[in-house]
């Protein structure tokens, strides 16, 4: 009988310790929370009480194992795995701490700061901080389990014979994964792009949506995610156009013909810009930026507070200008001229009367 309550009360007795101690953990994160709204640390820190629970009830049970009077003969066995568990579930909370420690920050100074942009830098660079000490952690703890196995310390000593060979062998297949890893630190401290910002990278338009150690992710504007290494952006040109403030100016080009009414479509972009509510207020113009033999090249340019604004201002403009030109002045687009004739000027054919000879 000894031999079944000794063990019941060694586990039964961990189990209800660890839980309690980690319920009145719990109880007192939830009233910091209470008093201290402005700050989801408490919060946040609520979820370490799993791995909180495992550390206290596998260091009790690790405590009092020899009290069950079970695996006499194992007991070295029991304690090395009892000990792996202990390593792996504090490396668990730790993680867990870290991201509390982490959002907070990031939505602190969020909070506080006037400039969106500088906001999504600290978190960017928060993001990669957290994730280069997640690796670290769990290159620790793996270290940390690998060494509890006795056979390790023999393989550890044949691997120092040839120290100097694997040394430059591992920094040649490493080269790729280093490089990334510095381009990170430098994208996180050197401000070149942040979580949020709107970029054009190999012709493809879309917001940086993830920055990790070594690759980041695009999010374009149909929905597709595009993974590139970070060392990309530290070795070729890319467009940011969040960076310096999110302002922007949207150009729209036509090519119209000759007799293109250029006044009256100056005054006509006027009307649509302003009665456009993606235009900011800060300026547009339009000019004739260009001649061939055939047509004139012309600009109009609007601002608008953001790269979305943007983009939706330049189809806007785009569209209705096209309609009032084939509506109010159908001539001013671009037609095949057929002959010359000195005293009557040329005649023109358009695209409108190209298809109706068609049909």
């Amino acid at each position: 009988m000894e031999d079944v309550l000794r063990p019941l009360v060694v586990f039964g007795g961990a189990l209800v310790l660890a839980w309690l101690i980690a319920w009145a953990a719990d109880r007192a994160l939830h009233r910091l929370d209470a008093r201290h709204p402005e700050t989801p640390m408490w919060e946040l820190l609520r979820r370490g009480r799993v791995p909180l629970q495992a550390v206290l009830f596998v260091t009790l049970v690790r405590g009092f194992f020899g009290s069950t009077r079970l695996a006499k003969n194992d007991r070295e066995t029991v304690d090395l795995w009892l000990t792996v568990i202990i390593i792996g579930a504090s490396a668990w909370l730790i993680l867990r701490i870290l991201a509390a420690i982490t959002e907070t920050v990031a939505s602190r100074y969020a909070g506080v700061a006037l400039d969106p942009a500088r906001a999504r830098r600290v978190r960017t660079q928060l993001t990669l901080i957290q994730r280069l000490v997640t690796a670290v952690v769990s290159v620790i703890a793996a270290a940390a389990v690998l060494l509890q196995f006795p056979g390790m310390e023999t393989f550890g000593s044949s691997m120092l014979a040839s120290a100097g060979v694997l040394g430059i062998v591992a920094g040649v297949a490493a080269q790729s994964t280093l490089g990334n890893l510095f381009a990170g630190l430098s994208i996180a401290f050197g401000d070149m792009v942040r979580i949020g910002d709107t970029v054009i990278v190999d012709d493809e338009y879309g917001t940086v949506d993830e920055i990790a150690i070594s690759y980041l992710v695009v999010r374009t504007w149909d929905e597709r995610r595009i993974t590139m290494p970070v060392s990309y952006f530290t070795s070729k040109p890319f467009e940011n156009w969040s960076r310096g403030g999110s302002q922007l100016t949207g150009t729209v080009y036509f090519h119209l013909d000759h007799l293109a009414p250029i006044e009256e479509i100056r005054s006509k972009t006027e009307e649509l810009v302003r009665a456009n509510d993606h235009w900011d207020g800060r300026s547009w113009s339009l000019w004739v930026t260009d001649t061939t033999p055939t047509t004139i090249e012309v600009r109009a340019a609007a601002t608008a507070r953001t790269a979305d604004d943007v983009w939706t201002l330049r189809c806007d403009l785009r569209e209705q200008l096209l309609i009032w030109l084939r509506t109010e002045h159908p001539y001013a687009l671009p037609g095949i001229r057929l002959a010359q004739d000195a005293q009557t000027g040329p005649d023109r054919v358009t695209t409108a009367d190209l298809s109706k000879s068609e049909v």
